[in-house]
Order: C-alpha cells, then structure tokens, then sequence
C-alpha cells in the first residue's frame, strides 16, 4: 500500500490552509505491493483479532501506546481495555505484527458457507464478448488478442466465448469441434427479452471450458469468427438490403444476457467473472443503443457547448447494468478499437462501475490491445474490496476520488469491486473545528484499512508426493491491510511550501478537474485550473514578501525560493495543453477524452505527471545518457546539441534522432544498447503497453514529436487566458491574476 501526502507538513489550522493555497490530502495505492518507499508489509494472520477502538474504530498500531491493561488510540486518544484473548496474544509480541510494524498484511479466516475456505471451489472465470458487426482487421486484432490472453491464465481457469451483432452466439468447445448456438436479438426494444435465455439454449458448464485442456479448441473456435454481413443484419431487423449499410451491434443485450447468465453461478463456481467486451462501435441495436448523432456540428450551429454537451451519457442502460454486474459477481472491461464516435461517455460506467477498465483504440494497424490484456491478466488483483480511511480528531476526510463507490450506510467507507497494483484512489483533507490542531506538538494520523480477496491456487500432490496434473483448485482467502502514518503539523507556511509533493499535488487537481469538466464542462475546467495556479502564486508571494504591497513585475510566479513549487507551473501549463482540457474545436475526440479521464483518474501520482508532462531524456550516445530531464521545447533540443532523445510520455515511447545526429550512429538503437535496456524496462513499469516509435529527424515525419514540444504552444489555441504565445506568455497571464488578486485584497 502506497501513501503519498500532497504535503509532509500539513497545515496547522484553517487559516494556514487558506494562506497556502495548497492542496492538502492524499493518494493511496491500495493493492499496491510495497509502501512508497519500496518497503513490504509485515504480515501474518488474525487480522480479525487486531484490537480496535471503542469510540472511533481505528485498529491498533505500532503509533498506540501500549500499558499494561491497555492501549491508548492513536488516533482519538481513548484508552481501551485489552480482553483476555487479546492479553494472552500481546505475551507473545513476535506473533503479533500490529505490535512491531505501522504496515502490516494479515489473513481473515473465511467461513467455507460463505463461499471460502481451501475446501471450497473459488474458480477464476473469463468470458470474451466479442463484436461481429465489425470488419476482418478488428476480428483479426481480436484473436490476437485472445490467443495472447490465453497465454497469460492460469492453468485451471474456466474460459467463455460469447459473440454479438444482430444475435448471440455461445461457444461449446468442450467437444471434437466447436459447437455454437445462437440466439437472434429482437429488433423491438418494447419486446421483453431474447427469446430464449441464455441457460436453455448452451448449459453454462458447457459454456464454460477449462483453459488447460481446451486451449487449442479455444483458439480453434476463435478462427472460426466471421464479421457478419450488411444483408444478414438487415434481414434480422427486417430492413431491405440495400438501406443497412450498417448496424445490428446488439451489445446492451447480450451484456444484459450474459451477466444473467453467469449470475446463477456466482458464489459456488466462482466469486468474480471477469467479463473482456470487445467492440468496433456504437451499440445501435436492441436494448441500450446510442444516438451517434449528437457528436457532430450541429452543436457549433446551435451554440451549444459541444464540451459539455458530450461528456455527459445519454441514458442510464449501462449505469444501472453495471450496478446488476456487480450483484452478479461480474466485472467488465471494455475494449473499444474504432476512430468513429461511439460515446464511451455512456458505455463507460459498465467497466469502470463493476470494477473493470476502459481501453481505446483508434485502429487496428498499431494496436497495443494484445500486449495489454496480457498485462492485464498476468498482474495479481483483488477483488470484494472495502476501503476505509481515518484521521485522528483534529481533521477529517472531504472528497473520495477513484473508481469505488460509497458505502450507502457508512461514512468515508468506499467499496471496490476489482483492484490492481496500479489502481490509485485519492482523499482531500478539511478540518473538524476552527482550531485546527489544538496541540501543534503532537502528529496528525491517517489511518488506512484495506479489505480484499483473493484467488489462490491450492497445491495437490499426488500419493507419490509428485504435483497432480490433471487438478487443479483455487481458494478464496480474504485479508486485511493496515497502515498507519503520522505527520507533523507545520509551524509556518514555508515549511508547508517546502514540504509539497507537487506530483501529488497534480493528481488530487486533475481528479477535481475531471468532476468539474463533467458537471460544468471543459471551458469551467480550464477556468479552475488557471485560477488556482493564479491564486497559489498570490499566496505563495504574500506569505515569502516583505511588503504586500510589492509592485506587479516584482511578483515571483517562478517560485525560485521554494524547489518544490518549481514544476507546478509547467504542470499546470501541461495539464491545460493535455487533450483531457483542450477544447473540441481544437480537434479532441470526444471519446478519447473520455478514456484520458477514465485512464487518468486511476494513474498513480508519478505516472499521472508522466502522462501530463512528458519526460525527455538526452543521449549522447545509445549507450551513454547527456541529461536525465529537458523542458518540452526546441530550444532545449537546440542547446542540448544531442543527436538521441527519448521522450516518455506514459502511453507512449518515442525515440527521437536528430536532423544533425552523426550518421555512424546506429538507426533504430542496437538491442543490447543501454538505450533499449531503459526502453524495456519503462515498458514492463506501467499499467498499460506504451507505444514504442522511432523516428529520424533527417529522414521521417517529426510531427508527432514536436507536437509534445508544448512550452512554444499557445495554452488554449487561439484565445483564452493569453494574448502572447507558449509557456512564457502563460506565466505572464498568471503573474497578472496573481497580481490582480494581491491587489484586491490590499485594497478590501
């Protein structure tokens, strides 16, 4: 479990909150395998006996103090009593890790009639939804990336193949030949239901096939796919031929379908079904199909916000789907591979509400889509997860961020349906009372309790003590993850300047922009950003000035007394140039910027930065680094007089020969250069597959380079916040509102 703080110094009442200008909370990495130092948790078992706290339930820690009766909360303060079972533990200190370690991992024995247990069959369980009314090349993208995903699952995995277009197909590969039924979708949305469910037409323990023994038939099902044809669909629907160029992509159907289907076994076969959607378009037929035609130019016609008018969904089909899903045990993650608008802004709370991820894709020729499902599947996951933070009295959690959900009952409580390593959630931080803290002495506390499952294989041997082959099992254990941090309160605003994380600082601010963009549009969004920055550089130059009443060109928007502040201006700038707040009229895909908010809000804070600001890395050589870090500008190219750069920019890897490079060096880099050695391991270090390219300045098109040169791009296009161009007129536009506002307050 990782845990960064926005700042290491937290702000000692609500006055030197306002007066800084910071933003104060927190991102946890839950599922994370190391805290944020590299260091593992202590673990153990009893996580159900760890004492708790009679008034606040917090757990006990290492940070309690310990008497010979009792513990005093490091969080509220409250004595508690030790029981005798408890007492009889804490005579053996070794065998209590709460006692030794502020982090700690322990089991929760789990009641077999509860579905866990090692005698209890908790199989993991994959279905493939695959899309029909699709051309060959996503068909054949889609069997490469299957066959790589059988590839990456465990032996002993059951494995379903489901197709959809105008009808359903279930896969039986459980016999000599693939057999498939198929279901035909009713064109008529008031029509209740398929005509035969799902059960009745292919039992589900036909449907589903052990991997270990069905993989070749599996893939042999999977050459077997065909796009459906114009005429087939128009027959469905009843259309004539030559009126359905196309259509007949049934997908809120057939996931509607599925997920009853698989419902029925959802606690004794399995405890998670993981769901992979594979789509090559809008859904347009059956229940749950989308109007495309909102997403064109009738919006600039209109006069209407096209920025806000497409980031909200259409109808609730795939919201309320994705809330039965999660009743069922189901998570869904969607691969859409498709350049044409096919409104993620609905279909994207099916995956990101039941647990799942969203993935784009804007064509088939550069897909990255079958090294990153299996990434996806090779990783450790949790499921059944509860998320609880606490804070000692003085201050308590404001917003939650993340894709989990409230618990209906309980108080800054959030439910996660299915949690990688890299899933990151944040929390922001308010005082309780006007005080703040009361005793500036003693450290504030957060305390972090993580709840979640896993599958674990069950080792069987055979009587000859050898591994049996044909066997293999899967138990369901639960655990229980505790970590506990103290931070002290800050006795001045520079020590909260100095202490600032600014990644950290990054990421609660695009979580809120993201909520901002969503409610009031990208134009609102932007507006947020820039005055915050604005504001912060008002406080930061009061707070460090002398005089307040220092004249305009004399206001510090570089932050050159504070190193931690320095990069939060290029972020900003970054953060505004990104896709994720450019304007539609600039050329954003409306469904790319939904995917860049599903795909940003779960990055952990390094990575985020990395995504917002591009690293450029120098080299003088492919086996020799010049400079580990450059501005994201041609004239840092031009003054470096480096002929190798590589630019990581998360979800991709560029690397960059210059026009001048001496032509001796080898082009691409050689595969056992240190070049490729850093090229190999950024690519293993990351939730998704970065596209890797290399271009020749001298010989190939740079334009996708030099379009993450930002620093000489105007911040908003062609209007907004400046009159100038690049990042030096946005620093001045901020240096004037920061002014503006210094000056307003002078003057009330």
């Amino acid at each position: 479990m990782a845990v960064r703080a926005t700042v290491s110094r937290f702000p000692a009442t609500p006055e030197a909150l306002e007066s800084c200008a910071v933003q104060w909370g927190v991102a946890v990495t839950p599922f994370a395998a190391a805290d944020e130092r590299g260091q593992p948790p202590t673990t153990g078992a009893g996580g159900d006996r760890v004492p708790r706290c009679e008034h606040c339930w917090a757990y006990l820690s290492s940070h309690c103090d310990l008497e010979r009766w009792g513990w005093t909360c490091a969080l509220c303060g409250t004595l508690n009593g030790f029981d005798d079972e408890t007492e009889r533990r804490f005579q053996r200190p070794g065998a209590c890790p709460e006692l030794n370690s502020s982090f700690v991992d322990l089991e929760i024995p789990v009641d077999e009639a509860e579905g866990g247990g090692d005698g209890v069959q908790a199989l993991p369980v994959y279905v493939a939804a695959v899309d029909l009314a699709c051309s060959e090349e996503f068909l054949e993208l889609i069997k490469s990336a299957l066959l790589a995903a059988l590839e990456a699952l465990i032996p002993g995995s059951l494995f379903g193949l489901m197709t959809f277009s105008h009808k359903i197909g279930l896969y039986d590969v459980q016999g000599p030949i693939p057999l498939v039924k198929n279901i035909f979708i009713p064109p008529d949305l008031e029509e209740d239901g398929l005509p035969v469910a799902l059960e009745d037409a292919m039992p589900l323990h036909s449907f589903l096939a052990p991997v270990d023994t069905c993989k070749d038939r599996i893939a042999a099902a999977l050459e077997t796919l065909r796009p459906t044809s114009s005429w087939e669909r128009g027959a469905a629907s009843g259309q004539e031929e030559d009126t359905v160029l196309l259509g007949g992509r049934g997908f809120g159907t057939a996931m509607s379908a599925l997920i009853e289907y698989l419902s029925s076994e959802y606690g004794s076969t399995f405890a998670l079904a993981r769901v992979f959607a594979f789509l090559s378009g809008a859904p347009d037929y059956g229940c749950g199909l989308l109007d495309t035609r909102r997403y064109g130019e009738q919006y600039a016609s209109k006069g209407v916000d096209a920025d806000l008018a497409l980031l909200p969904e259409q109808i609730p089909f795939y919201r309320d789907l994705a809330a039965v899903a999660v009743q069922s045990g189901v998570c869904i993650d969607i691969f859409a591979v498709t350049d044409e608008y096919t409104d993620l802004a609905s279909l994207k709370f099916l995956s990101i509400e039941s647990g799942g991820s969203l993935f784009l894709y804007a064509n088939t020729d550069d897909s990255t889509l079958p090294q990153d499902i299996y990434r996806l599947l090779s990783r450790p996951y949790a499921f059944g997860c509860v998320l609880r933070l606490r804070t000692s009295s003085d201050f308590e959690p404001g917003n939650s961020y993340g894709h989990f959900f409230p618990d209906p009952q309980y108080e800054n409580v959030q439910h996660i349906i299915c949690c990688d390593s890299f899933a990151t959630y944040a929390y922001d931080f308010e005082f309780a009372h006007n005080n703040g803290f009361s005793r500036h002495t003693d450290p504030a506390v957060v305390q972090i309790a993580f709840q979640y499952s896993v599958i674990e294989p069950v080792k069987e041997t055979s009587g000859n003590g050898s591994q049996s082959p044909a066997s293999y099992k899967f138990c369901l254990k639960r655990r229980l993850r505790i970590r506990t941090l103290q931070y002290r309160p800050a006795s001045n605003i520079s020590e909260i300047y100095d202490s600032v994380d600014p990644e950290v600082v990054l990421h609660i601010l695009v979580h809120k922009v993201i909520l901002e963009s969503l409610d009031k549009g990208v134009r609102e969004g932007r507006h947020q950003v820039h005055a915050w920055l604005s504001l912060l550089a008002a406080r930061y130059n009061q707070a460090l000035s002398s005089d307040v009443r220092t004249p305009l060109s004399g206001i510090d928007i570089d932050f050159s007394q504070c190193p931690q502040l320095q990069t939060i201006p290029q972020l900003v700038f970054a953060l505004l140039r990104s896709p994720l707040l450019r304007l539609h009229e600039e050329g954003v895909h409306p469904d790319y910027r939904i995917y860049l908010q599903c795909l940003f809000s779960a990055l952990e804070p390094s990575s985020l930065a990395k995504a917002i600001y591009p690293v450029l890395v120098s080299y003088s050589s492919p086996d020799k680094q010049a400079f580990p870090r450059h501005t994201l500008s041609r004239a840092a190219l031009i003054m470096s007089e480096c002929p190798l750069f590589l630019l990581d920019t998360f979800t991709n890897l560029i690397v960059y020969y210059s026009s001048t490079a001496d032509p001796s060096i080898p082009f691409p880099p050689p595969r056992d250069c240190l070049l490729r050695t850093t090229i190999n391991r950024l690519k293993q270090d990351r939730c998704i597959t970065p596209k890797l390219t290399f271009i020749h300045g001298g010989n190939d098109d740079s334009t996708l380079f030099e379009s993450y040169l930002i620093e000489e791009q105007d911040v908003d296009g062609s209007s907004g916040f400046t009159t100038g161009s690049g990042f030096v007129a946005f620093r001045e536009s901020v240096r004037n509102v920061a002014g503006e506002i210094i000056q307003e307050e002078i003057g009330s």
